[in-house]
């Protein structure tokens, strides 16, 4: 998190904040707070609390709400000090909490639009590169479940790969066999007959592509059990839920981390 953070202040600060060196006595002190403009879930309050503590250790910073909560707005933190520090750190500070909080909303929406129907949301690798990691953590704070965190901690066995290995089935009992029981294997069938394939090759679990919610109750059928059903492709808040009384298990979702808007958040300060 912390090189991140470095990037992220050299890339806006450069060789320094011109407007406040300006404009902005060198011993001015402030106090600043951090408000919520619109309804959501606060994510990203460590990073946030580090960009402020990165510019100037001596800040003093106070969050008012915890991560993961749905919240209507209202203020979520605030922080003291230096206000050229503060200035210096603010807008690396929000971008962070704003994409963080984005996300976790996104994912606190598709969780409620699956409430009762027993399907849990799941992230994806489509996350902002070097981002990762905080954004996954967000995931979790608006309710959803983080699972692979890159290609070296499970094995997926997507088209690419069944066309490269023969197909389906057989891709599936190399993954199987590959895995040994130490992890995860998911194997990502596009028609009922590879899900025959993927099923006879012992695969646990199953990741149904871009299948509707027919197609989808067709395979649980076929399934009966045997394996893990998670969906995936193309889902949306309108067609989440269908999904979920389908059958899906599971149902990742690439647009918690490939297109959640930021949430509005703002700073403002005052001197002391």
């Amino acid at each position: 998190m912390q090189e991140l953070i470095d990037r992220a202040l050299a890339e806006d600060l450069g060789a320094g904040d011109l407007t406040s060196t300006a404009t902005v006595a060198e011993d001015a002190l402030a106090k600043a707070r951090i408000d919520q403009k619109a309804e959501g879930v606060v994510a990203g309050l460590r990073v946030a609390e580090a960009v402020f503590r990165r510019v100037d250790s001596s800040l003093r910073w106070h969050p008012h709400v915890g991560e993961g909560a749905w919240r209507g707005g209202g203020l979520v933190a605030e922080v003291a000090g230096s206000a050229r520090a503060i200035l210096a750190a603010e807008r690396v500070a929000l971008n962070f909490l704003g994409r963080l909080s984005g996300v976790a909303t996104l994912t606190a929406r598709f969780v409620t639009a699956v409430e009762g129907a027993g399907a849990r949301i799941l992230d994806t690798r489509k996350t902002t590169p070097g981002m990762r990691a905080l954004e996954k953590q967000a995931v979790v704070a608006g309710g959803g479940t983080s699972h692979r965190a890159g290609l070296f901690d499970a094995i997926l066995v997507k088209e690419n790969h069944a066309v490269l290995a023969g197909g389906v089935g057989k891709a599936a009992r190399l993954a199987v066999a590959a895995a040994d029981g130490g992890v995860d294997v998911v194997v990502e069938c596009a028609t009922l007959s590879e899900v025959d394939e993927a099923i006879a090759a012992g695969a646990p679990r199953l990741l149904l592509d871009n299948m509707s919610p027919d197609e989808l109750r067709a395979a649980a059928a076929r399934v009966a059990g045997r394996a893990v059903i998670e969906a995936s492709g193309g889902v949306t808040l309108d067609g989440v839920r269908a999904l979920a009384e389908a059958g899906a298990e599971l149902v990742s979702v690439g647009a918690l981390t490939h297109s959640a808007p930021a949430l509005d958040l703002s700073l403002t300060l005052e001197p002391l």
